[in-house]
């Protein structure tokens, strides 16, 4: 692999390779804080030079992207048990735009792409095909019953598109003056509400 420096322990595959930079990138997130961590800080904590760091990420969107995608399955599994307190479609629709937009801007992995300035980074991820079938099966997952508004199981994943799309622009276009939490839920209740009614 051609391998020099990592602190004399080189990886012996590229998915271990990946694995550590990103790693290493995540302690740098926490030390410097995400809009703080250049790559030359990510390969400093490796004992790398910079051009090792780029063989594997293009740039450092990409790498915190990567550094996102390790919190992904906490977050989700975190949402989803939020989201199985509530009973009816709407309830969770509506909470799920909430609860995505007070979370994310503080999460130690999905937050570091938001918190670094890379929004359109970010929001290209969250909209992803992968994104919202991971979405429509968050939906599938919660114990209410779709189909009593007229929501087929396939179409789960265009409504978590539409949800994820819309916690997007919250994310990326906060109100000015900031929402609370309670004002934002009774907007998206008035707007969003009537149309996931039985």
């Amino acid at each position: 692999m051609g391998h020099h420096g990592w602190q004399g322990n080189p990886p012996r595959t590229e998915d271990e390779a990946r694995q550590r930079i990103v790693a290493a990138a995540l302690t740098c997130v926490e030390k410097f804080g995400p809009a703080k961590t250049t790559l030359s800080d990510v390969a400093s904590e490796l004992g790398v030079t910079r051009q090792t760091v780029y063989r594997y990420y293009a740039n450092l969107a990409e790498l915190l992207g990567a550094v996102a995608q390790t919190g992904l399955e906490d977050f989700v599994d975190r949402m989803q048990r939020h989201l199985s307190t509530f009973t009816t479609p709407s309830d969770v629709a509506i909470e799920s735009v909430v609860y995505a937009v007070q979370a994310i801007p503080h999460e130690r992995h999905i937050g570091a792409l938001f918190q670094a300035g890379e929004t359109e980074v970010f929001s290209r991820d969250v909209t992803s095909s992968m994104a919202v079938e991971v979405g429509g099966g968050i939906l599938r997952r919660v114990p209410v019953d779709w189909s009593e508004i007229g929501v087929a199981d396939e179409e789960l994943d265009g409504l978590a598109e539409i949800l994820m799309r819309l916690f997007v622009s919250f994310l990326q276009h906060p109100a000015e003056p900031p929402r609370s939490e309670d004002e934002l839920r009774a907007l998206v209740r008035r707007w969003l509400g009537p149309a996931l009614q039985a």
